[in-house]
């Protein structure tokens, strides 16, 4: 359908697409369609919009801040970790591996639901990141407190019999309140609950329980670099 304004310098010209609209081969037609349209304009200003448009618009724009926000959250989390921890090997690892469990999350949710919904990395980066610090925050620094009068070994171990109870309680329920969001009848909530949910559940499970203490164990002493806080057993006055 073409229509033009009242002076005739705008023409409005309606098209429907072959495909889904939503589709992503539409999706990614669309820079195709705008060249198009620009070269036929001959020098003149040529739009397309639409809710196509809209979609292919809001993804570059979500994959442009994600390309700020993720790495400037991370480096901020690294040196708030690296303050608290007061070394620089430890929170290398506590932040990979939360990296590590959120890209697990999201592949998995990708092998589920197909293609996701555009918003859903950004929006699982942010929750599963923030949560899986805290409790890696809560581990390492209740390991040190250990550290100060036990080797890393024995100090690993303390602090993970110490703590998992309350790490594990915690990601139980975090997982269960974010998995209701699967009871909505919205696909893109469905997968945004199911991914944050499962991510939970692997930084729980594995992650917290499995992994950190586990490459704590390897690393030693070498953790608390360039600090070294073992002392020895505390001791007894005569």
């Amino acid at each position: 359908m073409l229509s033009l304004s009242t002076d005739q310098r705008l023409m409005h010209v309606s098209v429907e697409l072959k495909d889904d609209p939503f589709a992503a081969a539409a999706i990614d037609a669309i820079p195709g369609l705008r060249a198009t349209a620009q070269r036929a304009a001959a020098g003149g200003t040529a739009l397309i919009g639409g809710a196509t448009a809209e979609t292919h618009d809001s993804q570059q724009a979500q994959r442009s801040d994600a390309a700020l926000i993720v790495p400037l959250t991370l480096l901020l989390i690294l040196l708030i970790v690296a303050a608290l921890v007061r070394a620089l090997v430890a929170p290398l690892y506590l932040v990979a591996t939360v990296v590590l469990s959120y890209a697990f999350a999201l592949g998995v949710s990708t092998l589920v639901f197909g293609d996701s919904d555009p918003a859903l990395p950004l929006f699982a980066f942010i929750f599963l990141v923030a949560l899986g610090v805290d409790y890696n925050i809560f581990l390492i620094g209740r390991i040190r407190e250990e550290h100060a009068a036990l080797p890393t070994r024995d100090a690993v171990i303390a602090g993970l019999t110490r703590t998992g109870g309350v790490i594990t309680s915690a990601g139980l329920i975090l997982a269960g309140t974010f998995a209701t969001l699967m009871a909505i009848p919205i696909e893109g909530l469905i997968q945004i609950g199911f991914t944050i949910a499962f991510g939970l559940l692997v930084d729980t499970f594995l992650v917290r329980i499995v992994l950190v203490p586990a490459i704590a164990v390897l690393l030693g002493e070498r953790n608390w670099w360039p600090q070294k806080t073992f002392r020895g057993s505390p001791n007894k006055s005569s």
